[in-house]
C-alpha cells in the first residue's frame, strides 16, 4: 500500500551518508536525487525512503508520533543498523532487544532528528 516516505532535512547532502549506510546494508539504492531531494528505493520493490529540504522553504521539522520502520532480515541485521545509524551522526532512542512477543526491535533519530526504527518480527 505505502510506495515510499519522505522526510524533511535542514541539509539533505549532510545528512545522505546517514542514509546511504542504512541503505547499503539493506541492499536498497539511490533510485533519484538532484540538490534537494535524494530517494532510495528499487523500481517495482517495497516502499523506498526519500530525504527532502521543505518544498515551501520553511525549515524541515520532525513529526511528533512519526516513525520509519525499514524492514530487517533478522536480528542481527536490526543490531547491524542501529550501530550503522549510531555511527552516522544518528541517536539513540532504544537498543536493540524484544518489544513483546514475536517483535525485535531497535529505535533512532536521524541527523535531523527524524525518528526511525529497524525491526523484525518473527
Amino acid at each position: 500500500m505505502i510506495g515510499y516516505v519522505t522526510l524533511g532535512s535542514r541539509d539533505v547532502q549532510k545528512a545522505a551518508p546517514f542514509y546511504d549506510a542504512l541503505a547499503n546494508e539493506l541492499g536498497t539504492p539511490r533510485m533519484m536525487e538532484s540538490d534537494s531531494f535524494i530517494a532510495w528505493g528499487k523500481p517495482d520493490g517495497p516502499a523506498g525512503i526519500g530525504l527532502t529540504l521543505p518544498f515551501n522553504g520553511e525549515p524541515a521539522s520532525v513529526g511528533n508520533g512519526v516513525m520509519v520502520a525499514l524492514a530487517a532480515r533478522d536480528t542481527d541485521q536490526v543490531r547491524r543498523l542501529y550501530e550503522i545509524a549510531l555511527a552516522h551522526g544518528g541517536k539513540c532512542e532504544g537498543p536493540p532487544g524484544p518489544r513483546g512477543e514475536g517483535f525485535y526491535a531497535a529505535y533512532f533519530r536521524d541527523p535531523d532528528g527524524n525518528k526511525l526504527n529497524a525491526f523484525v518480527m518473527g
